[in-house]
């Protein structure tokens, strides 16, 4: 696997070291020693699948609160996503700084989510699949989100959105999240 540092500190881009020959290829996609070496949480104690009809679906921005926070290990299976995360640390300098990447099929790319940083995507193609591995278990008394469509958070989601849940587009706006206090959208 070949991890590459994004501009948050903790958050990895994973890709493939694919080996290829007459058959087709092979690569580890998770090894607890090489997540470990990069001072990564290597336990997961579920998978999800999310499954997406139609191109411009949006979902999130999720996260859970303490003692119920979670990694996650995001990629996406078929089709296209655009993933974002944002850093919900108190204490880091990146604090409410995004970074988004392009997951696809194809570049077979995978996200490490660190604790307290909210989630989500944009599907890009119609018929995504995007599966995730969870450090921890959901847990809907601790289930918090924020919404994408924020002005404080100046997400440039790469298409209008299509489609999306009720939840999700009620969110609170940063300027009344409990997690911004004091900052200014």
């Amino acid at each position: 696997m070949i991890f590459t540092k994004t501009a948050i500190q903790g958050v990895y881009i994973i890709d493939l070291e694919l080996r290829e020959d007459d058959r087709g290829g092979f690569a580890r996609t998770f090894c607890a020693q090489e997540f470990e070496a990069h001072e990564l949480k290597p336990t997961f104690v579920q998978c999800n699948l999310s499954f997406n009809h139609q191109k411009g679906t949006l979902r999130g921005m999720h996260y859970q609160t303490p003692p119920a926070t979670e990694v996650k290990l995001v990629r996406c299976t078929q089709g296209a996503v655009y993933d974002v995360i944002i850093d919900l640390r108190p204490d880091s300098p990146t604090y409410l700084t995004h970074v988004g990447v392009e997951l696809t099929a194809e570049n077979r790319r995978a996200f490490y989510v660190p604790e307290m940083f909210a989630h989500g995507y944009q599907t890009l193609t119609d018929n995504a699949e995007v599966t995730y591995q969870v450090s921890e278990f959901y847990t809907p008394g601790h289930e918090q989100g924020l919404r994408h469509s924020d002005p404080g958070l100046k997400i440039d989601w790469p298409l209008p959105v299509t489609m999306i849940s009720e939840k999700d587009a009620n969110w609170a706006l940063l300027k009344d999240h409990p997690l911004s206090a004091g900052i200014s959208s």
